[in-house]
């Protein structure tokens, strides 16, 4: 909370945060916070584990806002805020080069402080801030994305933008990439009444800003409002995570004679994975996000049976906003029974609380259910039964999703190599049967040879075979013709492989009739170039190959 102008009142921020994974991502990389003095967005990109990463670094970097922005001063705020987005930048930065497996991931960033009767506005990306004042909705953000720039100039309509195939292009965004992190800082004058939504594109991609306006104005208690908005965000046909942070300004008078109710903190998405961090970083206890639930309507009676549970009215704000007590519940919608009869949220502790509380003797996960029971009454100790029984009930429960994620992990490997091996035998046995579908001539028991299959072997295993022996002797052949025999003069056919032994045997022939025609005239000569044969058909010499569809010696 944060003093105002006027002495004697007081501002306060009353936050919820609803965060979805959605119907078609198998992973939430949001991350959101929702506290007393800052609100925040964050969407994460990069893929599994470095968008979950990157957007819960920067929740942790502007987390202590919360515990820091006490003085109500404006210009230190926003200086402050500056610098938090600027070392998430750098840790971020820092976090890829270490682990390779996270290079290039980023996140955006959307947040809100409050601080001498002004809202200091942090954005960087394409999350949104939207400002809900007398009736009238304003979009205080503008996106840093591709097709904001398109509009911008003019090349595309604001309608265009939504089915543009470029419009989840972010020009500016903070990560490990060679773009200016410096986020754009606002300072707005701030209002008893103002309500803040803060949204990944998940939901503004989707909704019309008229739906949302409607929804912000009509729907005053916010988590029905966060739940509702959510909700109509995945039926719209919202593909990616949907997060939304609802922040309210509310006025308190003569706050040093009355007890102002205290907020727990909410971590929405990625980010609550780890509540403990946070838990140290703000200095006091935090808790999850509530989920998303199947219904976010209640009769009146329901509802108010809901809030005299969950929240409590401001003096000065005749019912209007609601206060959320220290431990923030999530209401049951369906109007009978909790599930399993009890409902627990998590909660964690800052490790001087849990120091000072000793060691216990329940599994220390640094996140406490809060247990709320048939008679309304909610409880947090672990010595309580109920609390206990909780705790183990969560501890088995994480074994067997452990369990199930390393089966998970098996089965998957297991196909992978199912499939490299079936894809390495459907490879060989391509290769094997085109091979077979090959002739060669060579020699086999010193005869011209017909061989079917290719003149190679791989790893010991010959990819050739004998068909046909002829009665062409080797050793009569010249010298060139035994040369390229031993190497495989390859053909496409065994017919074209006939065809060229019997060249072959004709042209040895021409050869073994020129050399003793010679021999009755000359006493000492070398072969000369066979000459072409009264039958019209060309002789071959020694080592040469024809033109033609089969080449010969």
């Amino acid at each position: 909370m944060t003093r105002s102008t006027n002495s004697g009142e007081e501002l306060l921020i009353c936050s919820t945060t609803v965060s979805d994974t959605g119907y078609v991502r198998s992973d939430n990389q949001d991350s959101s916070f929702a506290g007393q003095h800052l609100i925040a967005m964050c969407d994460g990109m990069g893929g599994h584990a470095g968008g979950d990463t990157a957007s819960t670094i920067a929740i942790r970097s502007l987390a202590h806002i919360e515990y820091d922005n006490q003085s109500g001063n404006v210009k230190r705020l926003a200086q402050m805020m500056d610098t938090s987005v600027i070392a998430a930048h750098d840790a971020i930065v820092g976090k890829a080069k270490r682990e390779r497996r996270l290079s290039g991931m980023g996140t955006t960033v959307t947040a809100i402080a409050l601080a001498g009767g002004h809202w200091v506005l942090a954005h960087i990306g394409d999350s949104r801030g939207y400002l809900l004042r007398d009736g009238r909705l304003l979009r205080m953000t503008q996106d840093h994305s591709y097709v904001q720039h398109l509009i911008d100039t003019g090349r595309i309509s604001a309608a265009e933008a939504k089915n543009h195939p470029q419009r989840n292009v972010v020009m500016r965004v903070l990560g490990d990439f060679d773009i200016d992190p410096h986020p754009d800082i606002a300072i707005h004058k701030a209002q008893p009444g103002d309500r803040w939504m803060l949204c990944s594109d998940g939901l503004c991609g989707v909704l019309e800003d008229s739906t949302i306006a409607q929804t912000l104005s009509s729907v005053t208690d916010q988590e029905e409002c966060a739940q509702q908005l959510v909700t109509m965000a995945l039926k719209g046909g919202s593909t990616d995570n949907v997060t939304v942070v609802i922040g309210d300004a509310t006025l308190s008078v003569d706050t040093d004679a009355i007890d102002l109710p205290q907020q727990t903190p909410l971590i929405g998405g990625a980010a609550s994975s780890n509540l403990e961090a946070l838990a140290d970083i703000v200095h006091r206890n935090v808790a999850a996000a509530p989920h998303l639930q199947e219904e976010t309507t209640t009769s009146p009676a329901q509802r108010a049976a809901a809030l005299a549970q969950s929240v409590q009215t401001d003096p000065a704000s005749d019912g209007d906003h609601k206060a959320p007590k220290l431990e923030h519940k999530k209401v049951d919608q369906s109007g009978g029974e909790p599930e399993g009869n009890n409902e627990i949220l998590r909660l964690a502790e800052p490790s001087e609380s849990r120091e000072e509380a000793g060691d216990r003797a329940i599994p220390d996960t640094g996140e406490i259910p809060i247990v709320h029971k048939k008679d309304g009454s909610a409880t947090a100790d672990p010595y309580d039964p109920d609390v206990a029984k909780a705790i183990n009930q969560e501890y088995n429960q994480r074994r067997k999703r452990e369990r199930a994620r390393k089966h998970h992990l098996q089965l998957m490997i297991a196909g992978a190599i199912v499939t490299i091996i079936s894809l390495l035998g459907a490879g060989t046995y391509g290769a094997y049967y085109w091979s077979q579908q090959q002739y060669y001539l060579g020699e086999d028991a010193s005869v011209v040879t017909i061989y079917q299959g290719v003149p190679t072997n791989v790893f010991g295993l010959n990819l050739s075979h004998p068909v046909e022996h002829t009665d062409i002797s080797v050793h009569k052949l010249p010298l060139s013709w035994r040369e390229q025999l031993q190497q495989g003069i390859t053909v496409s056919s065994r017919e074209q492989a006939q065809e060229h032994a019997n060249l072959i045997r004709h042209e040895s022939h021409n050869l073994q009739e020129s050399g003793s025609g010679k021999n009755k005239h000359q006493s000492t000569s070398t072969p000369s170039a066979p000459s072409r044969q009264p039958s019209g058909k060309p002789s071959i010499k020694p080592g040469e190959i024809r033109k033609g569809a089969t080449p010969t010696i």
